[in-house]
């Protein structure tokens, strides 16, 4: 039986890129994948818009839009993500970023040879050998390798890459929601890591092509990197009481979005 394949595409004012990131979706990539959901975090931009367009234009790709009900931030949107994939029975959810850094044929090798069924999570990793850099600084580079090993030493398993646009997840390893109480920034993905870690996730690693041109961050580095190093520091210490505390700066009784637009059939309508 072939598994159920949801992709997930977070976005925040990428008006510029989500078209490029949606027109990735050619036959080689919807052979796998039976719905797509560009989630909305609430973007001052013409980011909807420019969803909108693409879903009239292309009637027959499965592409919904839904749009925050608040601005929950990228790890509330994989939560908003992670719930309609639980309530809509699929199997597997891909992560692919809207900002258009990550290429999401570098999972055609996984999702063609169903590598993806001997683990929880399969992982793009921007540091690894045979995955190609574009237009990333020497330092952001060196500073991304070195937490790596950090990470690594604390899990007691190589560490790739803490936290790509690209990711695939078991839909059954999400299903207790252990994630919910994990920051809702971009601290997410690092908490994802340590998750593994402690609930004794099987997870791979897989090379990925990433790339900063047009793209606008939003990460101030050397806050993230003190914020990083002392919540590692807290799971080294004391495990157990870090990856089941409430770690968000805001608590959030649910994570509602609402479709806005549609050429698929969804049926999520929180």
């Amino acid at each position: 039986m072939k598994e159920k394949i949801l992709l997930f595409i977070p976005g925040y004012n990428c008006e510029n890129q989500i078209q490029r990131v949606l027109g990735q979706l050619d036959e080689s990539i919807l052979l796998y994948i039976d719905q797509v959901i560009m989630v909305n975090n609430r973007s001052t931009d013409a980011t909807e818009e420019k969803v909108i367009e693409f879903i009239e234009n292309n009637p027959k790709i499965p592409v919904a839009l839904l749009r925050n009900d608040d601005n929950y931030g990228l790890g509330g949107s994989h939560k908003v993500a992670f719930d309609y994939a639980i309530k809509e029975g699929y199997d597997y959810v891909i992560v692919l970023h809207g900002d258009d850094q990550g290429d999401i044929h570098d999972l055609n090798v996984v999702l063609k040879r169903k590598a993806y069924l001997k683990y929880d999570c399969c992982l793009g990793a921007r540091f690894m050998n045979g995955s190609k850099l574009k237009g990333y600084s020497t330092f952001r580079t060196f500073g991304n390798v070195v937490y790596n090993i950090l990470f690594s030493i604390v899990v007691k398993k190589r560490i790739l890459d803490l936290g790509s646009g690209l990711n695939m997840y078991h839909v059954a390893m999400l299903k207790d929601k252990f994630y919910e109480k994990f920051p809702d920034n971009l601290m997410f993905n690092y908490c994802m890591i340590m998750a593994a870690d402690y609930y004794k996730h099987n997870i791979a690693f897989f090379p990925i092509t990433w790339r900063e041109d047009d793209q606008v961050s939003n990460v101030k580095m050397m806050n993230q990197a003190i914020t990083v190093l002392k919540m590692l520091g807290n799971y080294f210490l004391h495990r157990e009481k870090f990856i089941t505390s409430e770690i968000r700066e805001r608590q959030v009784e649910n994570y509602s979005a609402k479709v806005i637009a549609e050429s698929g059939i969804v049926k999520f309508d929180e």
